[in-house]
């Protein structure tokens, strides 16, 4: 079996050489970068399975890092940073990260966390690919295997997170979902839900149907409870 492809970038050395000896003595290959410009460069042309980044890196911030990765990778992310307060973890989670750890930390925390993402992504891949989900529901049609949603024939630009809940939502109309429902249903580590991170997503997500058309409200909000799908068409 083929070792699974881990990107550190992390400028600190002490950290780092922590973090890639404990991630390879899990059996993963890992490239550490010691700059976030340098990584960006790495991943462009290199097979990866998921980046751990850190925030605070020396050339660039990791959330401009995360910015310019997604215009080219969907790769999963796990976020490192120095500070715990809430607006670092919502800001990443809202972007699409799909896990942050808070300096410091351990070894065996981090790479439990590197499991528990990879997992979940292969679990829905191997799902996909039995089921090889394709349909139309109805402005909508959805591709599960390729991860594409078009509304109205339009590809729809989506992250990871956004993605899911769409399918979610689309999937089962006029079902009321709660923000707590779909935080248990989309993402890992219970103790990092916030119920603004899915609201942000949510207007993300609506942001983008009405790019495609602009009276369009397939996403409706259910008060005090949570969203669902509806939809004329």
């Amino acid at each position: 079996m083929n070792k699974l492809n881990i990107t550190l970038i992390e400028d600190e050395p002490a950290i780092a050489d922590t973090v890639v000896y404990a991630l390879e003595s899990e059996g993963y290959k890992v490239h550490w970068s010691n700059s976030g410009l340098a990584g960006l460069e790495y991943l462009k042309s290199m097979p990866v399975d998921l980046v751990i980044l850190d925030i605070g890196l020396p050339d660039i911030n990791g959330f401009e890092f995360f910015r310019r990765l997604r215009e080219f990778s969907t790769l999963p992310v796990i976020f490192l940073t120095a500070r715990n307060v809430e607006v670092d973890k919502v800001s990443g989670l809202e972007m699409g990260a799909d896990d942050y750890v808070v300096k410091p930390f351990s070894p065996r925390e981090l790479t439990a966390r590197v499991g528990v993402v990879l997992r979940r992504l292969k679990a829905a891949t191997t799902a996909d690919s039995v089921h090889n989900l394709s349909s139309n529901t109805g402005p909508f049609e959805i591709d599960e295997v390729a991860w594409i949603i078009r509304y109205l024939g339009i590809e729809i630009e989506l992250t990871r997170h956004e993605f899911q809940i769409l399918v979610i939502l689309i999937r089962s109309p006029s079902q009321v979902y709660t923000r707590e429902k779909l935080l248990e249903m989309v993402w890992d580590a219970p103790h990092h839900r916030l119920d603004r991170t899915v609201d942000a997503h949510i207007k993300n997500i609506r942001a983008k149907l009405r790019a495609v058309d602009a009276a369009s409200n397939p996403i409706k909000t259910k008060r005090g409870i949570g969203y669902y799908a509806s939809w004329s068409r």
